[in-house]
């Protein structure tokens, strides 16, 4: 029998996932995490980025996050997001026109809050565009 653990992902709208993992991977705020069963306890921040939840039979499920908390134990994994969704439904559109935007705002050199609202605006449309495009190469794989 294969050594398993929870995983629940929730957001401010509500919850996105919760089922049995073999292996969770989370773009940590210190770089990319890799949790397997029975990890030592650990909280950290998460930056925008891709969380891949893999299950008993190896398929590998993706999540986008814009952020929030990741709190291990040796059988539970949480994601508390700011903005939680699962990969397949991000609308690419929505997410380059956000990137352009963002762009435009930054090489107008705008106010300081402003300009910190756009780099905050950009990275969530490149980590949004990222988790499509490790999306499209494992349906492609």
């Amino acid at each position: 029998m294969t050594a398993t653990v929870q995983v629940d992902i929730v957001s401010a709208e509500g919850a996105i996932h919760s089922g049995i993992a073999t292996m969770v991977y989370a773009p940590g705020e210190m770089g990319e995490l890799g949790i397997a069963p029975r990890h030592a306890p650990l909280i950290t921040r998460l930056r925008p980025g891709d969380v891949r939840v893999e299950d008993e039979r190896g398929a590998m499920e993706h999540f986008y996050v814009s952020g929030g908390m990741l709190e291990v134990q040796p059988d539970v994994v949480t994601v508390l997001a700011d903005t939680a969704v699962r990969a397949q439904n991000i609308d690419e559109a929505a997410a380059l026109e956000a990137k352009r935007r963002a762009e435009d705002a930054l090489a107008g050199k705008v106010a300081e809050f402003e300009y910190a609202k756009a780099q905050a605006e950009l990275a969530e449309a490149i980590a949004q565009l990222r988790a499509i495009e490790k999306l499209r190469k494992m349906k492609a794989s």
